[in-house]
């Protein structure tokens, strides 16, 4: 369980080393997510299907939300590390406890309160609207669980440990699947069980780490973190975490636009739209990893004013990331519709899915840029650009291009599909011209 060493040795290796759990801890989350729906398909009704599937949604933007704040502490931990100063870490960790403790409860109050509000903006149907409210506000009584359970992942990799983070969730993914089996399949518990089982999973896997991180060490000692506010270090935290938070949920916000749009195009073209989804959700995991990676490395040689390493890192990553996706995109371009057939046997929803992937497969090469720019900002803690990146492609490059290209005549998915690569386009010149002015105006050794 040793932590990636990003500050000597081979960068590559380095950024692997950390990267390759990264990566299996996202799988493990997305068979996590679809485990419940699975499940539920299996014992219950579309009414419960949609309950469950549209609570999820719901319950991600808030998880999402706040996994994406909680990158400012897997920054500045990173950064604390690389400067060799061990007890601003420790305070910065204890500061993102109570952060967070905080952030979490309030959440929960305000959720349950504008439970309904929040169900009737998604446009819940009637008949499923009850099953979805008793989901979701189940998992939102667990919000606290939930916080806690993402916050120790991103504390830890602010340390350079992705190991661990890998095991919990795998914790997590066991006891949530046989808690699915058990509350939905043996004691007919419909949604309720779900949820259940969601939340108590994530509590297993809170006490276990809380565990083993009391008798280890992985430079701070977790048994001797002092609980605090922490002023400078809450500051730093919320300064990089803040645009982070706000710019994930501009980005969720218009992909519930884009399925309106597809919605309104017909019944297959979002049934197809929806088997897509569910197999895109995997082929990006790969260039999410790739961004947390990034974006850990270059925290802590940040914090070592390794800025010779930080450009090595940050070009090395687009690389192989780049090689890696363009097999993935040849798979998806070509195989969406044989992937598409583990959701649906229905030949006209699975041709609309695979037309819908094929017009996405070309993002895949081009986000590898993306997201290792995204790293790279936020690990040197300049993360209002990438603020100013997610809001702008969203409101004037996604929805409006996705409009545009559904209402060609005789448009079809690949058209909508489309909308991805091109808004991947405008965030690379994007960050291609911050990294540049950045240069000239010398705001940071790191990016020279």
């Amino acid at each position: 369980m040793a932590k990636a060493d990003f500050l000597h040795g081979s960068v590559i290796h380095g950024l692997l080393n950390f990267m390759v759990p990264v990566l299996g801890a996202l799988l493990l989350q997305a068979a996590y997510g679809a485990a419940d729906v699975f499940v539920i398909g299996m014992f219950c009704d579309a009414a419960s299907l949609s309950g469950v599937g549209t609570g999820s949604v719901a319950m991600n933007i808030v998880i999402f939300g706040l996994v994406s704040l909680a990158m400012g502490s897997t920054v500045v931990i990173g950064q604390h590390i690389g400067e060799g100063a061990q007890d601003k870490a420790a305070d910065a960790a204890g500061a993102t406890i109570v952060l967070f403790a905080i952030i979490s409860v309030i959440g929960t109050i305000l959720i349950e309160i504008f439970t309904p509000e929040i169900l009737h903006l998604l446009r819940v149907p009637a008949e499923a609207f009850e099953k979805t409210e008793i989901y979701f506000r189940i998992c939102v009584g667990g919000t606290v669980v939930i916080t806690a359970y993402n916050v120790i992942s991103c504390i830890m990799r602010g340390l350079g440990n992705s190991k661990l983070p890998f095991l919990f969730v795998l914790i997590a993914c066991v006891v949530n699947i046989a808690g699915d089996f058990i509350l939905i399949g043996g004691f007919g518990m419909d949604v309720a069980g779900a949820a259940i089982a969601t939340v108590f999973s994530q509590l297993v896997s809170v006490v276990v780490s809380v565990i083993v991180l009391r008798k280890v060490k992985f430079g701070i000692d977790f048994a001797r973190i002092r609980l605090g506010f922490y002023p400078e270090e809450m500051k730093k935290i919320l300064k990089i975490g803040i645009p982070l938070m706000v710019e994930e949920l501009t980005v969720e916000v218009s992909f519930l636009v884009m399925n309106a749009i597809i919605n309104a195009m017909g019944l297959i073209e979002s049934a197809g739209y929806g088997v897509a989804q569910k197999l895109i959700a995997f082929v990006m995991l790969i260039p999410s990893a790739l961004m947390q990676s990034v974006s850990a490395f270059v925290a802590q040689n940040f914090g070592a004013q390794n800025y010779a390493r930080i450009k090595e890192g940050y070009r090395k990553s687009i690389f192989a990331g780049t090689v890696f996706c363009t097999g993935v995109f040849l798979i998806s371009y070509f195989g969406g519709g044989l992937m598409s057939r583990a959701f649906t046997s229905d030949p006209a929803v699975i041709r609309a899915s695979h037309l819908y992937i094929q017009g996405f497969s070309f993002d895949c090469i081009l986000t590898c840029y993306l997201f290792a720019s995204i790293g790279l900002l936020n690990g040197t803690g300049h993360t209002f650009p990438v603020l100013m990146q997610g809001v702008t492609s969203a409101i004037i490059v996604r929805i409006p291009s996705a409009l545009l290209l559904s209402s060609i005549a005789g448009a079809t998915l690949f058209h909508v599909g489309l909308a991805a690569p091109i808004t991947t386009v405008y965030g690379i010149v994007f960050f291609w011209v911050t990294i540049v002015i950045m240069k000239r105006r010398k705001t940071e050794k790191a990016l020279l």
